[in-house]
């Protein structure tokens, strides 16, 4: 039977987990930022990657896995490329400090790249290359993941799904944005498809034998499969290149999940690139040759008359629209997760519908 919703307004939301974070142990910008950006995420439909994260992110905060106080800064490198260590710290906080260290190093060189060590689980790839085009900046932003993901015909996995994420300003109410992993799904879905009690398609993930699959709980503890084939697959390991054996972080085994290694610091690497058209074109002429490419996107025909061509972040638009109005659906054995976790902690705030 599939789990009833319940729509808590983003507000409540952002700050009754800013407080529960708060709480376990970040300082009172952290917190908010954390908070934020998972509420963010669900405003944009990504639940797989938003509130549903929540618990584990606050049991690894409180026994130590991700150090609440970490002294994130540069270990090495030169000109328009640095490498930083993240000191364990929480992947949303160690993502955000190295994204705007990549910005500051575009404006001033017209490119930016900031490889990332030690770091653990940044939520969805997008929050950082959205900060870049929010300054009117191109920005770029993968991570690598432990292991997850079968190779055709392979039975054990071999690389993660690494996802990668790219945006770009625009004319419009929304940035251009492409978020994707080399996984047919995140991991996420998995998680939220057995909140839901829901089934998952068969060519989403295996066994642990890997062997296809429709039941997420199994699937949870097998493998995913990746996307394309081998053209995931090999994307899949140019980002673990990047983001682990480049910066001399760890790379394919090396890292350890967060859910089997609950008490333990992922050791997750990221990189971040950030270009500035402004060095090579004006940025309001940038923004209206977008609006031209959007243009003749939005204008190809569809041979189903009664949908409509979609640009790359415009859904998340949409529902983020919708979702300021309406409120962010919750699984209702997530919201009573994060109840008890509240009462735990002794947040002050509770999680209401109106």
């Amino acid at each position: 039977m599939a789990e009833t919703l319940i729509s808590i307004p983003a507000a409540t939301l952002r700050a009754f987990v800013t407080e529960l974070f708060h709480r376990a142990g970040l300082n009172a910008a952290d917190a908010a930022f954390h908070a934020g950006a998972l509420v963010q995420t669900d405003l944009w439909g990504i639940g797989s990657h938003g509130i549903l994260r929540v618990p584990i992110y606050i049991q690894r905060v409180r026994s130590g896995a991700i150090n609440a106080t970490p002294n994130i800064h540069k270990l090495r490198g030169g000109l328009a490329l640095e490498v930083w260590d993240g000191d364990d710290g929480a992947g949303f906080i160690v993502g955000r400090d190295t994204m705007r260290r990549a910005i500051e190093l575009a404006k001033t060189y017209g490119i930016g790249a900031v490889g990332v060590i030690r770091s653990n689980h940044f939520g969805a790839t997008g929050l950082y290359a959205r900060m870049a085009a929010e300054e009117g900046l191109i920005g770029i932003c993968m991570t690598n993941v432990v292991p997850n993901i079968v190779a055709p015909g392979g039975s054990k996995p071999i690389t993660g799904n690494n996802p990668i994420a790219f945006a770009v300003p625009t004319a419009e109410e929304f940035p251009f944005v492409l978020d994707i992993s080399m996984s047919g799904v995140a991991g996420g879905k998995l998680l939220l498809a057995s909140k839901k009690g829901e089934k998952i398609p068969l060519d989403w993930a295996t066994d642990s034998q890997g062997r296809p699959t429709d039941d997420p709980d199994v699937a949870f503890k097998g493998f995913l499969l990746p996307v394309g084939g081998h053209k995931g697959l090999g994307l899949s390991y140019f980002i673990d290149i990047l983001s682990g054996v480049m910066t001399g972080g760890v790379f394919q085994f090396g890292m350890k999940g967060m859910y089997k290694y609950p008490d333990d610091p992922s050791l997750t690497g990221h990189f971040m690139i950030v270009i500035n058209p402004q060095d090579i074109i004006d940025l309001e002429d940038m923004r209206a040759r977008m609006a031209e490419f959007y243009q003749t996107i939005k204008a190809a025909p569809m041979w189903d008359e009664t949908r409509e061509m979609m640009l790359p972040g415009e859904i998340e638009y949409r529902t983020e629209q919708e979702r300021i109005k309406n409120g962010i659906p919750l699984p209702e054995n997530l919201i009573q997760e994060l109840v008890a976790l509240g009462v735990e902690l002794g947040v002050a705030n509770t999680l209401t519908t109106g």
